[in-house]
């Protein structure tokens, strides 16, 4: 079994004083937001602006409105996106760490193609698409991949399939199936004709309601005490997008042992881990089931440090003969 890790931060020495994280180098949001750009395709996005204690323009990340607002302007001046919306209490994820997640995919499948592989024959699998639909935003406008986006909660797809429908451009590219059975993952969502190149999710980090309180908490009281221009999540999301039984470690267990079911229908499986403590376990497990390779992609962003974890059952001769 062949193991990486990919700890480069890439980006050119002079422009580490301009950049505000050490975002993806292709990601568009490495640099302090053009808030006149985004006001004039959002002008909606002014009522929300002020300038902080450092003489710089900036939004409050602790109000959803203001949160849901830059989204929808960033969507527009990015991605072409025209008509996007969220309901409320739904999770309003930072748009810069998602299209991170979708980059450092590419580049994952460059690593076994010799380059980024483009076009909509690309097909990846969203586990948890939400009601934002973000990442299969991201990766067909980027890339031009074709995505599958399964949610267990009804209400989640049917405003995903609005946001689709209001925006052409996405009606062949992203199609939506609902997990009849909350337990399973793979099951019921890859099916025999099936064949993704690779498979995305942000797992529930929390183990309970109480925890993804006292957690939301912590960070309204962290903004309070120091406003930032850092995205962070505004706190919404239900039950399904915050916690699930045995948190994220449980949730990747589980993602781990329904994934040996389709050794040959995958390429990449792989997940954002968000506490560092859970990657032994993780790594453990993956040996256990027979993981041919397994890769680790430190993230980071301002000081949010997060990482994917990717692993396939392909073997070299497999891979290789793997047609993009």
């Amino acid at each position: 079994m062949k193991k990486t890790q990919n700890t480069t931060d890439s980006s050119p020495k002079g422009e580490q004083a301009k950049q505000k994280t050490s975002l993806h180098p292709r990601n568009p949001h490495r640099f302090r937001y053009d808030f006149e750009l985004l006001i004039k395709d959002c002008p909606q996005l002014k009522n929300f602006i002020f300038t902080n204690e450092h003489g710089l323009e900036t939004i409050d990340f602790s109000n959803p409105d203001a949160v849901k607002t830059l989204n929808k302007a960033l969507l527009i001046t990015y991605y072409d996106i025209q008509n996007w919306d969220i309901p409320t209490d739904y999770l309003c994820p930072p748009i810069p760490g998602r299209a991170d997640y979708i980059h450092y995919i590419a580049d994952l499948l460059a690593s076994s193609n010799g380059s980024i592989p483009e076009g909509e024959n690309v097909v990846g699998l969203d586990i948890g698409i939400g009601s934002n639909c973000i990442y299969p935003i991201i990766g067909n406008t980027a890339y031009g991949w074709s995505f599958v986006g399964c949610d267990i909660d009804e209400k989640a797809l049917q405003n995903c399939k609005k946001i689709i429908a209001d925006n052409p451009k996405l009606i062949d590219a992203i199609s939506l199936q609902l997990q009849v059975e909350p337990r399973f993952i793979f099951k019921n969502i890859i099916l025999p004709e099936d064949k993704f190149a690779f498979t995305l999710c942000n797992p529930p980090f929390h183990t309970s309601a109480e925890e993804a309180a006292k957690s939301a908490l912590r960070k309204v009281n962290t903004l309070e005490n120091k406003k930032s221009e850092m995205p962070v999540l505004n706190f919404g999301g239900q039950h399904a997008e915050l916690w699930c039984k045995g948190g994220e470690l449980g949730f990747i267990t589980q993602m781990i042992y329904e994934s040996v079911k389709y050794p040959l229908q995958v390429f990449w499986f792989t997940t954002l881990v968000s506490k560092k403590d859970n990657l032994s376990r993780i790594y453990k497990l993956l040996n256990k089931v027979g993981a041919s390779e397994i890769k680790t992609i430190d993230m980071a962003q301002g000081q949010k440090i997060s990482r994917i974890v990717a692993w396939t059952f392909l073997s070299e001769t497999q891979q290789k003969d793997w047609k993009f």
